[in-house]
């Protein structure tokens, strides 16, 4: 399972990342709770907010991830993180000094989307230089471990401190957890890493990119179908809040319990994933349907107990499909693209979430939290049947259900087959 953990490199970089990240879920919490106190609460401030921290992505993703494949990953990684501490540093100086206003909150929220616009990308495709194509799946999962824990830790320490001192410090703390990221990418050791040469500067990369993917089938069935999950059945955080409050007549105690549940699902998850050898396509699709599955399950279950217990392999379901698709994309394509494919499949996962938000939002206004939540997942379940027989037609296989695990067997017809499974 941690595997990926005896190759000194990535120990160095998972080691900084288990810190980083529980400060990065501090810094949110303390800046959703930053706004509503400037804003006077207000709702249409706290979504301004997160509107653009992910608008560069949308804007300028493609456009970052041809930048990553022309540099070294490395030095990259150093310039982003160094950048990210920096942010946090000048908004905890004015947070802490009572000089803060919503608008240095904007800023703050679009520099740091600007900055993720290469962080992302550079840090996915750093992994494969760090530990080869044999351990990336086992280093992915673990990379997902790290988000998932402190995104169950770092919210519970957020809201101890922000009552005890306030959120200015703790954008203080998140700068100081860069220390440890910068140390570790400055402790490795070039000489060992897998490095993918940079690609040559050159005029229509974006476009080369994008005809890449066009020309790959399975990856455009795979994007499309993971669109269709973000913007309808990954909205599961504004959803489990309406399901709590509106449904069940809980409390925010009842919300934290809920938004704990599918995080330690999702930990599951990933911990489970480091245990496979290699990414398989149907392991993404197997994820993805549950994940739909038990999404429509929680909608109709009668109690808030019964919802409590179906989040949980939600989670497990919903990291499976995450870690092995990340995986499957990095390792099924050209060295040379993976940056602007990864860039690629981030603009559909970070992008589509804030898209189908209103959707799914006016749907449970109209109609209720179970019907908004039962429609993201049915919409999840009818999109991963459909890739599924598409995929199967264009790799030549036929699928059919099997007793025992994975309950599926995959038959391989002697025409148009690929290598995938």
């Amino acid at each position: 399972m941690f595997r990926s953990l005896t190759i000194r490199n990535y120990r160095l970089f998972a080691i900084g990342q288990v810190v980083s990240n529980t400060g990065t879920w501090m810094q949110r919490i303390a800046q959703d709770w930053l706004v509503l106190q400037l804003s006077g609460g207000s709702g249409m401030a706290l979504g301004l907010t997160t509107a653009l921290q992910f608008l560069p992505m949308l804007l300028f993703g493609l456009w970052g991830g041809t930048l990553v494949d022309r540099m070294n990953k490395r030095r990259l990684l150093i310039a982003t993180q160094a950048a990210m501490g920096v942010l946090a540093l000048i908004l905890g100086v004015l947070a802490t000094a009572g000089a803060a206003q919503v608008w240095h909150v904007y800023v703050f929220a679009f520099a740091l989307g600007l900055v993720t616009v290469l962080d992302n990308p550079a840090r996915q495709t750093f992994v494969v230089e760090m530990v080869g194509r044999t351990d990336l799946p086992n280093a992915i999962a673990l990379n997902s471990a790290s988000f998932q824990l402190g995104r169950v830790t770092g919210p519970a320490i957020a809201g101890l401190l922000i009552a005890a001192i306030g959120s200015g410090p703790v954008f203080l703390i998140n700068a100081l957890s860069f220390i440890a990221v910068l140390g570790g990418l400055w402790l490795i050791r070039p000489g060992e890493l897998h490095v993918t040469e940079p690609v040559p500067r050159a005029k229509g990369q974006i476009r080369e990119g994008l005809r890449y993917i066009v020309g790959r089938r399975d990856l455009l069935l795979l994007l499309v179908m993971t669109a269709f999950l973000q913007m309808f059945g990954a909205n599961v955080q504004n959803q489990i809040a309406l399901m709590t409050n509106n449904v069940y007549r809980a409390g925010p105690d009842a919300f934290g319990v809920a938004a704990a549940a599918i995080a330690i699902g999702a930990l599951a998850g990933a911990l489970l994933a480091a245990r496979r050898d290699r990414p398989r396509l149907r392991t993404v699709l197997i994820g993805a349907f549950a994940f739909g599955a038990l999404e429509t399950l929680s909608a109709v279950v009668p109690g808030y107990l019964p919802f409590i217990v179906v989040l949980v392999p939600m989670g497990i379901a919903f990291l499976t499909f995450n870690t092995s698709m990340n995986a499957l994309f990095q390792l099924g394509v050209d060295p040379q693209m993976r940056g602007r494919v990864m860039s690629m499949y981030m603009f559909v996962f970070l992008g589509m979430a804030p898209i189908g938000a209103p959707i799914v939002g006016f749907l449970a206004d109209a109609f209720g939290p179970r019907v908004s939540l039962a429609t993201g997942g049915v919409v999840t379940v009818v999109v991963t049947v459909l890739a599924a027989v598409l995929l199967a037609r264009h790799l030549g296989v036929t699928v059919r259900p099997a007793r025992g695990r994975p309950f599926v067997r995959v038959t391989r017809r002697p025409v148009g087959a690929t290598g995938q499974d």
